[in-house]
């Protein structure tokens, strides 16, 4: 049967607490596979594995309650591997590399930040500090909306503006943010979001890395801020130089 990979494990970490379950419904039980110094945390793989909330929050909880006994290298949900065997031998092919990660993200914690602009606000800010889009804009209003082309021109003005802002505040957010952060990571590009990025620190920083948040998020009331977090490091893990315990 395939096996589903949670994370990676010094080979001392202790065991998961009996009847764990993990993905699946009912939940598959939760075991440890050691080799090479280390250890993987594992279960056996629905036949279907879909992304579904609960398989999310079991694949997450299986984290959290594994690191709470010592450091943990979290795989992404979705990690899978042939069989335990399978598991063992890269295990022990790249034990080195994960012993490295351990060490280095031992301790550490993600925090995903993500931003979007509060539109409307964000309209009467480029329209005030820009003349000739608030001159355009009155003109229009006075003309009845103006012609297509006043209108057309006015829209482009204002995309254009705006495309500068989003630049403006997603440096503004990741410059603010970095400092209290070991590293960072820019999550995948989505229309949604000008901002979304990954920050690695030391968990007890946590409280002065939510601190800089608040204090962006106040200096910034145009920006809608959100923080994630504490979570497991995923965005930090890096891949083995070639197999993987675990196969998306």
């Amino acid at each position: 049967m395939t096996t589903y990979v949670y994370g990676i494990m010094r080979e001392e970490h202790p065991e998961p607490p009996e009847g764990m379950g993990g993905i699946g419904d009912p939940p598959h039980p939760v075991r440890t596979l050691r080799a090479g110094g280390l250890a993987a945390i594992v279960s056996d793989c629905p036949p279907e594995l879909r992304p579904k909330r609960r398989d999310l929050l079991a694949h997450q909880h299986v984290l959290t309650e594994s690191g709470e006994a010592g450091p943990v290298l979290p795989l992404r949900f979705g990690s899978l591997s042939y069989d335990d065997d399978t598991v063992r031998a890269v295990l022990g092919e790249h034990a080195s590399h994960y012993a490295e990660q351990l060490d280095r993200l031992d301790g550490r914690v993600e925090y995903n930040v993500k931003a979007v602009h509060h539109e409307e606000t964000v309209l009467q800010m480029i329209t005030n500090e820009d003349p000739r889009m608030r001159a355009l804009s009155e003109a229009n209003q006075r003309a009845g909306g103006g012609s297509y082309q006043d209108q057309l021109r006015l829209g482009e003005l204002v995309a254009n503006r705006v495309r500068e802002r989003e630049i403006h505040d997603a440096k503004t957010v990741q410059e603010a943010l970095a400092p209290h952060a070991e590293q960072q990571c820019p999550g995948p590009e989505s229309p949604t979001w000008l901002v979304n990025v990954s920050f690695l620190l030391e968990q007890k920083e946590s409280a002065a890395f939510l601190n800089a948040v608040d204090d962006l998020r106040q200096a910034n009331p145009h920006l809608n801020l959100q923080a994630t977090g504490p979570l497991p490091p995923y965005s930090f893990v890096t891949e083995a130089p070639a197999a993987h315990p675990a196969e998306s």
